[in-house]
């Protein structure tokens, strides 16, 4: 297969899952990973995808754009799960939890069935029904209600309704993207920290709040130095989780 075909192949699928994995292209394609990293590079030059750790995007080319949750899953699962197990590590038995809806903070919620005797309010329906399936008698989860969204989290005034009545322990938010001016933003209007590196630099349509406003923030060690500098002078407490990597530099996990 010519480069051109690969990348025309790659672009395809991109745009059709909203995401796709180096991994999964190597195989796909019978290539070696350089060879689908270059093409990557040459497609996001193009400006035709968004080069990624670990894959490649569709262009999120309105800052009101949501790519969904099966997509967004697939991209940099081991940064998310180090980053959820540094997370979870705050959490005490017989706390009570709020999570959003996000692919970060479904690994988060993953963790936190190792957790006894917790309460957990969220509206994101995969993490609601991660919690529900698991059988947990000490386990107690309230969903929002609301409208659902294309990244599976319920919104608008029902789900707000809900959330201005509780009082929890921890609130975990899953962001569409971390800006130093612009703070922690979502392409969703009514839906308002966990994060992986990819989301710094990124811009959704609303600002849900600044930086400052953090009490902790837990991300990956692929998040460049200068990102934190600031991030390590404006939130309460910064968190590097460190996932197992190769000689190359690739996280290693899910």
């Amino acid at each position: 297969m010519l480069a051109k075909q690969r990348q025309e192949r790659i672009l395809e699928l991109v745009q059709n899952a909203g995401g796709a994995r180096v991994s999964d292209l190597v195989d796909l394609l019978g290539v070696s990973d350089m060879t689908v990293r270059r093409d990557i590079s040459t497609l996001a030059r193009k400006g035709k995808v968004a080069r990624v750790h670990g894959g490649a995007t569709a262009l999120a080319g309105r800052s009101s754009e949501e790519p969904g949750f099966t997509a967004k899953f697939q991209l940099q699962k081991a940064e998310k799960a180090v980053i959820a197990q540094s997370a979870v590590s705050l959490i005490e038995p017989g706390d009570s939890v709020a999570i959003s809806g996000g692919t970060t903070t479904y690994a988060v919620a993953v963790e936190l069935l190792t957790i006894p005797n917790l309460t957990v309010v969220t509206n994101s329906v995969p993490v609601g029904e991660l919690l529900h399936t698991s059988g947990r008698s000490d386990l107690t989860v309230i969903l929002t209600g609301g409208t659902r969204t294309p990244s599976d989290s319920l919104v608008g005034p029902v789900a707000v309704a809900t959330l201005s009545t509780l009082h929890v322990d921890w609130t975990f938010l899953g962001v569409h993207g971390i800006d130093e001016r612009a703070g922690l933003t979502t392409p969703n209007l009514v839906e308002a920290v966990v994060a992986d590196s990819s989301k710094w630099d990124v811009v959704g349509l609303s600002s849900i709040a600044r930086l400052d406003e953090i009490d902790v923030m837990v991300t990956d060690d692929r998040l460049h130095h200068d990102a934190q500098r600031i991030l390590t002078s404006r939130v309460g407490s910064l968190v590097i989780a460190s996932p197992t990597r190769d000689s190359e530099g690739h996280a290693l996990g899910p």
